[in-house]
């Protein structure tokens, strides 16, 4: 039987996490788990792909017991995007379908949020956030006729973490925990 990807990749990871690796060597080594991940669309259970139509939708698909990492599935449908916001944790986002359009913030000396450029995501890219580096984004659908399904991995279970959304004019935060919108995780142990 063969094993399925995600578990193959979560079982990659978990074993990379073990050696308690720099973040460095988390995003070169896990980046290439991902990538091989997101290489193939066919793993996705339809269930975990569904958009909301009127806000994108956070799944879980895995979440470490230790909290050392969670694996999510965001889905996209044409027009959403989320408020600015951070992780407070290190990040890996690969594109699985479609397209996303993420700008990186930084806080300026008047206390507000200055984006530093846009870019896309295509399929197969993989991009990372760190809050020591740049944690402050927003990220929408770049495509305004389909649904976009993005893999995040965070190095916590990023469901349960105390994040904040902040105003780009005022830098005044709020404080927020994401939770997930699936009542059920997937069968790592199907061999798809």
């Amino acid at each position: 039987m063969q094993e399925g990807k995600l578990l193959s990749f979560v079982k990659g990871l978990a074993s990379l996490l073990e050696t308690n690796p720099s973040e460095e060597i988390i995003f070169s080594k896990g980046k290439k788990l991902l990538e091989n991940l997101i290489a193939f669309d066919d793993w996705l259970p339809e269930e975990f792909c569904k958009p909301h139509p009127q806000y994108y939708q956070q799944y879980l698909l895995y979440a470490d017991p230790l909290d050392r990492f969670s694996v999510v599935s965001f889905v996209w449908g044409p027009g959403q995007k989320t408020p600015l916001h951070n992780h407070t944790v290190w990040g890996m986002i690969g594109q699985l379908r479609g397209q996303e359009r993420s700008a990186n913030y930084y806080r300026q000396s008047d206390g507000s949020y200055q984006a530093d450029g846009a870019f896309i995501c295509e399929p197969g890219q993989v991009v990372t956030v760190s809050p020591d580096t740049h944690d402050i984004h927003v990220v929408e659908n770049a495509l305004s006729d389909q649904t976009s399904i993005s893999i995040h991995v965070y190095g916590g279970n990023i469901g349960r973490i105390e994040r904040a959304v902040f105003d780009p004019i005022t830098g005044s935060e709020k404080l927020f925990i994401s939770g997930y919108a699936n009542s059920v995780t997937p069968n790592l142990w199907n061999a798809a």
